[in-house]
């Protein structure tokens, strides 16, 4: 009956240390793949001048998850409510998608501050917001890349390490 619990509590450490894990190698990723997206963004407002619904439509298609929900909520709240503003539309979709993804604070800060001038210029200054939201999230993928560098394996060594450690205490 030890052993089994032994072996419980082994694995219970190291799934928590690779889940810990996952989000480190997890975070860049969807950094580059929330790049894209503003990519495209771009050049859907600025080149094609698409509507921005439909250009949420064709974004939430293209995107894997979990930006594709993003993009999903955006485009569905604007449907159902096409008086209220663009900014709380984002806003609200922003707080409802986040926990879903890897990311930190400052990426959704970020998100937070782009969202606020979406839609409220003409093509060229919302070029130049997009660009500064990709420059600042350039800056967020170094860390988030250095961060997996540092910690990916660690959060996994220790997962293991701890539950040999626990296993040993109670034995």
């Amino acid at each position: 009956m030890k052993w089994i619990g032994a072996l419980l509590l082994l694995s219970a450490t190291t799934y928590a240390g690779f889940e810990f894990s996952r989000r480190y190698t997890n975070r860049p990723r969807q950094i580059r793949q929330l790049k894209n997206a503003l990519q495209v963004l771009e050049a859907e407002i600025v080149y094609g001048q698409s509507p921005i619904q439909e250009v949420f439509s064709r974004l939430a298609k293209q995107l894997p998850n979990p930006l594709s929900d993003f993009f999903r909520l955006l485009n569905e709240r604007l449907e159902r409510n096409q008086q209220i503003s663009l900014y709380y539309v984002w806003r609200e979709s922003l707080d409802e998608f986040w926990n879903q993804t890897a990311m930190k604070k400052s990426e959704k800060e970020i998100l937070d501050q782009f969202g606020q001038t979406l839609g409220q210029h003409d093509f060229t200054q919302q070029q130049k917001h997009i660009h500064l939201a990709l420059s600042h999230l350039d800056r967020e993928l170094e860390n988030a890349e250095e961060e997996k560098r540092k910690y990916s394996q660690l959060a996994r060594n220790l997962g293991v390490l701890a539950g040999l450690f626990l296993v040993l205490l109670f034995i």
